[in-house]
């Protein structure tokens, strides 16, 4: 590929999420890492052994944007810069690969989108599921248990030791049915089609160890416009459960779909990264019944072989970016329901902070 039609991005984050989308860009051909930029050169270090001798690195974001006028910005740092970074990027004429969420206010998230399409850029939110063959066909099977649906998500990680230090600095910024809630409230949003109607929030503080108006437990309802139903709940640290943590789970008219993942749901897999991604395999059960009233047909396993781990996932997802910048794909709908997503899990922080249902 000849070098001007290689696409240079600045990497933002070396962190778990930076660390995978760099060693995507790196073996992509189509992609170059402008460079690796943290506050601190030590926060970068592992990654950089990982990476291609020579790799340039980079101290300043701003500088780093004005100096190397790269094409493209991948930010993988914590959520409170999420908005600004991405509006300096895309205001210096950048593509925008951001990890979720978009940004803190849904006001935020449709400025970002309105701003990438006035500039046309591409702008992609790292909705990893969305790449995953097995939840696609989740979503897929969901689609055939009519309606209105019952839709049951939950991921409860026992973190405890570097990860549950990891985190506390997350929850300084973030409560965990933001941060994890808008993968999984996106895939109820592609199961019913439906728009939100009203969401309600509860949170608790389970740990000393926080600022007193931080949660590190949440649990989100949501009721969409053709009757459709979903409660979310995500806890962190060491008190969590490893019992049910890893609920995955839809109810029709006409049946239910259930991930069931042995492997990934068993104890001391909740705080895994590999693991929340993980399905295994889908339960599927029909409720169609003969004239005795029995059950016309047998449960199914939908046995599922392309199982990508973590780092393939975000190669993919940078597949799918690069696929916008090249106008192949049509963005229309990630960005909407980046904005959806965001609006139903910001709505459940507002709920369970004010005391009121949220209505839309």
């Amino acid at each position: 590929m000849s070098k001007e039609n290689i696409i240079r991005v600045l990497v933002v984050g070396a962190g778990n999420m930076g660390r995978s989308h760099a060693l995507a860009y790196a073996a992509i051909p189509e992609f170059e890492i402008a460079a690796i930029c943290t506050r601190k050169p030590e926060s970068r270090a592992k990654l950089m052994a990982e990476l291609p001798a020579g790799t340039p690195e980079a101290n300043d974001y701003t500088l780093a944007l004005e100096e190397l006028k790269p094409d493209a910005v991948c930010i993988s740092t914590y959520p409170d810069t999420h908005y600004s970074f991405a509006k300096l990027a895309l205001e210096a004429g950048c593509h925008v690969f951001t990890e979720k969420p978009l940004a803190e206010s849904a006001e935020q998230c449709k400025e970002l989108v309105d701003l990438a399409r006035l500039q046309g850029k591409a702008l992609v939110v790292g909705y990893i599921l969305r790449q995953h063959p097995s939840w696609i066909k989740f979503v897929e099977v969901a689609k055939t248990l009519g309606k209105p649906l019952v839709m049951r998500m939950n991921l409860n990680q026992q973190s405890y030791g570097k990860n549950w230090e990891t985190h506390k600095s997350l929850l300084s910024s973030i409560s965990p049915i933001v941060d994890c809630g808008v993968h999984y409230v996106d895939v109820m949003c592609q199961m019913t089609g439906a728009k939100p109607l009203r969401v309600s929030g509860l949170g608790a503080q389970l740990t000393d160890e926080l600022p007193a108006d931080k949660i590190n437990y949440g649990h989100l309802q949501v009721t969409f416009e053709d009757g459709s139903v979903g409660w979310y709940e995500a806890g962190w640290g060491p008190m969590m459960s490893e019992t049910a943590f890893f609920v995955k789970d839809v109810v029709g008219p006409l049946g239910s779909a259930s991930i069931v993942a042995a492997d990934a749901s068993s104890r001391g897999k909740s705080s895994s990264v590999d693991a929340h991604t993980q399905t295994e395999r889908i339960l599927v059960h029909r409720s169609r019944r003969d004239e005795a009233g029995e059950l016309e047909q047998a449960d199914e396993y939908i046995e599922l072989d392309d199982e990508p781990d973590h780092d393939e996932l975000c190669r993919r997802e940078q597949l799918f970016f690069l696929n916008g910048i090249l106008g192949r794909t049509d963005l229309t709908e990630h960005q909407d329901s980046a904005i959806r997503a965001s609006e139903i899990v910001l709505a459940a922080d507002h709920s369970f902070r004010s005391g009121e249902m949220v209505t839309f």
